[in-house]
């Protein structure tokens, strides 16, 4: 079993609009520092949070699958396909399959937090395919009970979200004073991100908004003493494709 622990302050950093939204960045992108590039089918993850309202203007994207998990508050997206602004709030998803090319912007509201995550679904295929979007509302997104643990599914069973990016299981975890184990994959990257809270996972200790890589187990233990949230993504630990981020890496050292 391998587990990497990653805090705030070893993580990527952004802002939009001098500071108006904030970021930290588990995957970020190599200029911004942080310790951790691109894995498994991950390319980008962030967490973003709006000091005041604030709009991050128009700008483009291609091939990558980019989901916006909203966690709180009240944010609204604009893109090039659909032509207007659409309304989210917390628990609520969207997804821009950008296939071979669009635009969009985005407005978050004062207190608003996202975690928006890309996905490289192989993008020698989705580049040629056209882009489009979809929204899931929270009621949507199934929720079981196991124990004192709620589990939200975004993808996985009886979820409504499909991808074209492979392998890929989302989850959400609350909990209350739980000793909790679940069955996990050896095949798939476990990453996890503490939304609040303060853990044992496997063993280790992890506080809020620490990020957690989980590799070649299968289980996850989790134990708590007090109320908590954890977001985890499980992917494909090898792929039958090149990533960008792989291309990229040949490219530079040619």
């Amino acid at each position: 079993m391998s587990i990497q622990i990653i805090p705030k302050e070893r993580q990527a950093r952004g802002a939009f609009n001098g500071g108006e939204i904030v970021e930290n960045k588990p995957i970020g992108f190599p200029r911004e520092g942080g310790i951790i590039r691109p894995y498994s089918n991950l390319f980008y993850w962030a967490y973003a949070e709006a000091n005041t309202d604030s709009t991050i203007g128009l700008h483009p994207h291609e091939g990558f699958e980019i989901m916006s998990f909203v966690l709180k508050g009240n944010i609204r997206h604009y893109d090039t396909g659909l032509r207007e602004w659409r309304p989210l709030t917390t628990g609520d998803v969207q997804i821009i399959r950008a296939g071979n090319g669009i635009s969009h912007a985005e407005h978050l509201e004062n207190g608003g937090a996202i975690f928006q995550i890309w996905f490289d679904p192989n993008l020698s295929k989705t580049m040629n395919q056209p882009a489009s979007y979809d929204d899931y509302k929270a009621e949507s997104l199934p929720v079981t009970k196991d124990g004192d643990v709620s589990v939200q599914t975004y993808i996985g069973d009886g979820a409504p979200i499909t991808l074209d990016t492979p392998g890929l299981e989302i989850l959400r975890f609350r909990f209350e004073n739980a000793d909790y184990r679940r069955p996990v994959s050896k095949e798939k990257v476990h990453s996890l991100y503490v939304i609040s809270g303060s853990f044992k996972i496997n063993g280790e200790a992890v506080k809020a908004d620490d990020f957690v890589i989980v590799k070649e187990t299968d289980e996850l233990h989790v134990e708590s003493s007090e109320a908590g949230d954890i977001f985890m993504v499980s992917s494909p630990a090898s792929l039958d494709y090149k990533t960008y981020a792989e291309i990229m890496q040949e490219r530079m050292r040619v």
